[in-house]
């Protein structure tokens, strides 16, 4: 037997070091009933990170709607939501952050955070059918921005093909304030037969508990409290925080698990994510009630000499905890050694209520494990909030300040050349977006990525949104428009918005003005999916992005999940596609320009306010659409939003390679710049077959939504009232050749 490992004295300057208040450390205490162990200390202390437990936003959070008859489990009760999608099937999909990781080794970074996304998903029993990914970095003139930006891409897409799952669409921001602190979000969709999940939990007293997949290295040791403070000058010193990812092993890890949990052994399973094995056992044993024992010297390792506590606190990828039936536990191990992965017995579930961790003969922690969870005895703050005194400044801005452009072609221009504008094709040209020949509305000419469903005329429609400009503006309705705007695109693919899952990436939560911007960030999104009637089916905080220059701007990311009821009819896109059709705006007014990417990008002004949104307004507008889309009145669709009404043109006028010849004289705007440029929200622009028309105008005065024909597609040229004509040809240049000149 091994001789055992000397551990530390734990005091409280030591539970500091970790991460934890001296009250922690005495809350730990008295959980205990003694001074924990070293190894005890490092488990609390991951497992009270804000990465774990949400200790500092799980009350504003559980203030969301997460209610509704799609919904198959509450939000939060599984690795993943899952939403009911009609014909016996089920739709498992979730958003998570992988920021800090990025921040500091972006390549893998990037990649583990898809991989561990993927996981939570066929972890549930479902196959991953889509990604996506929402992405935020500073100005691509500096080079280490194009440094991160370049690792996090390959990362995603090295990744993502080698796993061979299409990523079908995303979204990627730049501005100085994301300068330090990338944010990486990743998401994963997958279908599974309703009644075939597998639940995160521990049933079964004698059950044995198995670790499947990869092997344990000292990659990602305290991964999940390096994600709960600040970017600093020392991060890059902590490199081996970030783990390493291998997509071969999680490939076989997928075909292992699928066939595992065929074979009706499985009784609960369980991602290695975040806090590695002491998240899973303690989360998957405080949900079922029960306890668990695990001999941490049976764990199969890549590395010599590890102790207790480093088994306990790896993040090692391409791993879970499974725990299976009594007497079939052979059955789970050899369809693991078919796939030539670890499948080995560690321990069993007992009935103590605790989780006892076991090696070199002796007991290193033994925990109650409900002390350790969210909704538990993990601790539960409210925070000091306070408005922030920016608003002041940036509320007072008054758009008559800013003179009406010289030259609108100019402009036009200009604003393709945005990297927040301008086409991502560098970006997922690295990505396969048709592996698995399921995707058939991928990254590029539609607003949401869309991916049939086999054996049906079913498909989903899903998107990734937030401006953080606008919630760093106006918090509460920045929040409701991230959610409306998602919704938005979701609809014009031909798809009814379901739900939503998010990721919550804002600052230090104990400086009261970040905290006062997150709950009202969270009370916005909370406001539209109540009218839009999408619940929350759970997601991620990803807090304490900040880098010593200040906080990123607010970015609470949606993941959008939508549902077509017959591609083949419905499947809608922003193209134009033939001469002769007509051009119509539907929506509201444009009314302003505050907060705008024209604001931003052409006068290098970060101020006024987001822009208006109505939500019932909002409802009927998307409900007109869809009705409209779905009895074939509409050939292509698209939502007006970064660079407002010109853009949009532009865009489905490049996206067709098609001019058109429009007149906006009779939308209604409170300013010429606002009309052209400004993001009032509530608006999309159709094409239609003239024979339509009677057909548009009707359905919009019954429901109250005011549409204006505009003109009509056809020719070489863009052409908008007597003030712009481009040739498509030039403004597709221009549009095509801005990242990857910026990036050469």
């Amino acid at each position: 037997m091994p001789t055992a490992t000397k551990e530390p004295e734990v005091t409280v300057d030591l539970a500091k070091e970790h991460g934890l208040t001296e009250e922690e450390f005495n809350w730990i205490k008295d959980f205990l009933g003694r001074t924990p162990t070293f190894t005890e200390l490092g488990v609390y202390s991951v497992m009270w990170s804000e990465h774990c437990s949400y200790k500092n936003s799980i009350k504003v959070i559980k203030t969301l709607p997460n209610e509704g008859e799609q919904l198959m489990v509450e939000a939060g009760e599984e690795n993943a939501g899952l939403v009911d999608i009609g014909d016996g099937l089920a739709c498992a999909f979730k958003v998570e952050s992988h920021n800090h990781p990025s921040a500091v080794e972006p390549y893998q970074g990037a990649a583990t955070g898809v991989g561990g996304i993927h996981r939570d998903i066929f972890t549930m029993g479902a196959r991953p059918i889509a990604a996506l990914n929402s992405l935020r970095f500073g100005s691509l003139s500096e080079p280490r921005v194009r440094y991160l930006l370049d690792g996090v891409v390959r990362g995603i897409g090295d990744y993502g093909n080698s796993f061979g799952v299409p990523t079908v669409g995303g979204e990627i921001y730049f501005d100085r304030s994301y300068e330090g602190n990338p944010l990486v979000n990743a998401m994963s969709v997958g279908i599974v037969k309703a009644g075939e999940t597998v639940s995160a939990t521990a049933e079964g007293v004698g059950n044995p508990v198995l670790i499947v997949g990869a092997s344990t290295g000292r990659d990602g040791i305290h991964g999940a409290t390096f994600a709960s403070e600040e970017i600093s000058e020392e991060s890059e010193s902590k490199r081996p925080s970030v783990q390493v990812g291998d997509p071969f092993t999680e490939k076989l890890l997928l075909e292992a698990t699928l066939e595992a949990i065929k074979t009706g052994a499985v009784a609960g399973m369980q991602d290695m994510g975040a806090a590695g094995i002491s998240s899973s056992s303690s989360e998957m044993t405080a949900k079922a009630g029960t306890g668990m024992y695990l001999d941490l010297d049976k764990v199969p390792v890549r590395e010599e000499n590890m102790t207790a506590y480093e088994l306990l606190l790896s993040e090692s990828q391409e791993r879970m905890l499974v725990v299976a039936k009594k007497g079939r536990e052979q059955e789970v191990i050899d369809v693991f050694d078919k796939w030539d992965l670890n499948a080995v017995v560690v321990g069993e579930v007992t009935d103590t209520g605790r989780v006892v961790y076991h090696k070199e003969g002796e007991i290193k922690a033994d925990i109650p494990a409900d002390s350790l969870v969210l909704g538990g005895g993990a601790p539960q703050y409210d925070r000091e909030t306070k408005v922030p005194a920016y608003l002041k400044e940036t509320s007072a801005f008054r758009e008559s300040s800013v003179e009406e452009p010289d030259d609108y072609g100019e402009t036009l221009k200009q604003l393709l050349q945005s990297p927040n504008i301008a086409s991502r094709r560098w970006v997922y040209e690295q990505y396969d977006h048709m592996v698995r020949t399921n995707t058939i509305a991928g990254p590029g000419p539609t607003d949401a990525g869309v991916v049939r469903i086999k054996g049906t005329k079913r498909a989903l429609s899903v998107k990734t949104d937030c401006n953080g400009r606008y919630v760093y503006l106006n918090p509460r309705r920045g929040g409701q428009i991230a959610v409306a705007e998602a919704a938005r695109n979701v609809v014009c693919t031909g798809a009814k918005p379901m739900a939503i899952t998010n990721c919550l990436n804002f600052g230090n939560p104990y400086k009261p003005e970040v905290y006062w911007v997150f709950k009202e960030a969270v009370g916005g999104m909370g406001d539209a999916c109540r009218v839009l009637n999408t619940p929350v089916t759970g997601g991620n905080v990803s807090l304490y992005n900040e880098n010593p220059r200040g906080s990123v701007f607010p970015t609470p990311v949606v993941g959008m999940l939508g549902w077509i009821e017959d591609y083949e009819r419905d499947l809608t896109t922003a193209s134009f596609k033939n001469e002769g059709e007509q051009i119509w705006y539907l929506g509201a007014d444009r009314n302003g320009f505050g907060g705008s990417e024209y604001l931003s990008h052409i006068h290098d002004i970060t101020s006024g306010d987001a822009p208006h949104l109505n939500l019932d307004f909002e409802l009927k507008l998307q409900q007109t659409l869809l009705e409209l889309i779905r009895k074939g009145h509409i050939t292509a669709a698209h939502d007006l939003s970064d660079g407002g009404l010109a853009i949009a043109l532009a865009e489905m006028s490049i996206f067709g390679s098609t001019g058109a010849e429009v007149d906006l004289g009779a939308i209604p705007a409170d300013s010429d710049t606002a009309k052209w440029f400004g993001e009032a929200q509530s608006g999309v622009l159709i094409t239609i077959d003239p024979k339509d028309a009677d057909a548009i105008q009707q359905a919009t005065a019954a429901n109250g939504i005011p549409a204006y024909k505009l003109g009509q597609t056809g020719g070489e040229q863009l052409v908008i009232n007597d003030d712009i004509r481009l040739s498509v040809q030039e403004i597709s240049d221009v549009y095509e050749q801005t990242i990857p000149n910026l990036m050469s």
